[in-house]
């Protein structure tokens, strides 16, 4: 009896062990994260890489670690590396509104404007109000030259956040591009109006001439 009763307190030790190791392991992918997060936006890049990469050597299904390294290695033009984290991050969180904007980025990259609009698809269904998704989204269609869609997008920016000048500049271009130039005029004054400078000068090219 003693001996099993040695073994059973032996075994309680080693699982107690283990349990605190895999703690510690994933807190430390965590702090990893989190330091690979600061170096990414201090610009030290292939620190960040080097620090998510030890993040996803301790917990290799940190999501986050996976996500964030694809964001560093899209700075590095690392497309298909960054396409295969995030594949990764959906796969394993398919509610990671995040992750479908900037994979929908890389394949805007890679002029997949179908399958970025479909990712940014997914993006605003997750999150109605993720801005970002909506401004892409609205480039790769006016790439597609599918321009009410686009229209649509900046209008529903416009919608979230009526101080935003992209989506007026982008909305005045393609209007003016579509013949509507009087809306387009004015989208563009206001996009100037909120610090757009680029606007004044179509305005000076295209608007004036019109009024005249």
């Amino acid at each position: 009896m003693r001996g099993v009763k040695s073994i059973t307190i032996t075994c309680i030790v080693c699982l107690s062990f283990i349990s605190s190791y895999s703690v510690s392991a994933f807190s430390g992918s965590d702090d990893l994260v989190s330091k690979g997060r600061v170096y990414f936006e201090e610009g030290s890049y292939k620190e960040a890489i080097m620090a998510f990469n030890r993040a996803i050597e301790l917990d290799p299904s940190n999501v986050h670690a996976y996500y964030l390294r694809g964001k560093t290695k899209t700075v590095f033009e690392d497309y298909h590396g960054a396409m295969k984290d995030y594949n990764f991050a959906i796969e394993t969180d398919p509610s990671f509104a995040e992750a479908y904007l900037e994979r929908g980025n890389v394949k805007f990259s890679l002029q997949d404007y179908y399958g970025a609009i479909a990712d940014y698809g997914e993006a605003v269904t997750l999150n109605k109000n993720l801005i970002q998704a909506y401004y892409y989204r609205g480039k790769a269609r006016r790439e597609l030259q599918v321009y009410e869609d686009a229209i649509n997008d900046f209008t529903k920016i416009i919608e979230l956040n009526p101080k935003n000048p992209d989506a007026y500049y982008l909305r005045g271009v393609i209007r003016i591009e579509r013949g509507l130039h009087q809306e387009g005029c004015l989208d563009l004054s206001k996009a100037g109006e909120l610090g757009d400078l680029k606007a004044y000068e179509i305005i000076r090219q295209v608007c004036n001439k019109a009024v005249n």
